[in-house]
């Protein structure tokens, strides 16, 4: 899985170089904006592309109106919206995130701020949307809003335990390599983000479903 970098807008050719070398089994979430084709559109589909991507944390290439304009066209092709925003602006949005006819996917666990965590009005607004079937979280992103730190970072693990508990159908996994946000000298540790998937997920058939059959029905992965 492929996740077009924030640094190259919707110049989204990296991201299908990438994808036209790693072949047909691997897919791609791209950016855009709402003045997009439905030729290109449908040229990104027969590429691998299965989502878009909205990094609202920081102003750049999208923004929140676009968002629901987009999300009403992607809809009729299976596709999602990825959506990095924090805790705040989760819950300020609230109303429109529950419009959006299309599959959502939010991620780092919705960046929820310490210490609210799961007490926040954000996980509430995704709790309802979990709960409606067409949203997915991402449990990834551990070093971000943990400052317990590795190597159990105890903020980002009670978030994702609650999410897992409250719809384990609707989580998927992402490693955020290169972590971009993060500076040089500070990545993680790769190998300590894959264990806590472990202490995330305990029961064995829920983490395959974590790692294989979700991502297989959201990413439009092709089946054996």
């Amino acid at each position: 899985m492929v996740v077009q970098p924030s640094l190259y807008g919707t110049d989204n050719r990296p991201t299908l170089e990438g994808m036209a070398e790693l072949g047909p089994n691997f897919r791609a979430v791209a950016v855009v904006i709402d003045t997009v084709t439905d030729a290109e559109l449908q040229r990104l589909h027969a590429a691998g592309v299965r989502g878009i991507r909205f990094n609202l944390v920081q102003s750049g290439t999208t923004t929140p109106a676009m968002l629901e304009p987009l999300s009403r066209r992607i809809a009729p092709m299976g596709w999602h919206v990825q959506l990095h925003m924090l805790g705040d602006q989760i819950a300020e949005a609230g109303d429109m995130l529950q419009r959006l006819p299309s599959r959502v996917v939010f991620d780092h666990r919705g960046r929820l701020p310490q210490p609210a965590g799961v007490n926040h009005p954000a996980f509430a607004v995704m709790r309802r949307m979990l709960d409606k079937g067409n949203t997915w979280v991402k449990i990834s992103g551990a070093y971000m809003e943990s400052p317990g730190g590795p190597p159990d970072y105890p903020e980002s693990t009670a978030v994702a335990k609650a999410f897992v508990a409250a719809n384990p159908e609707r989580m998927v996994w992402g490693s955020d390599w290169p972590h971009p946000t993060e500076k040089p000298d500070n990545k993680p540790n790769d190998a300590v983000l894959f264990d806590l998937l472990s202490s995330w997920v305990p029961d064995v058939a829920k983490r395959n479903r974590v790692l294989v059959d979700n991502p297989a029905e959201l990413y439009d992965f092709p089946r054996a």
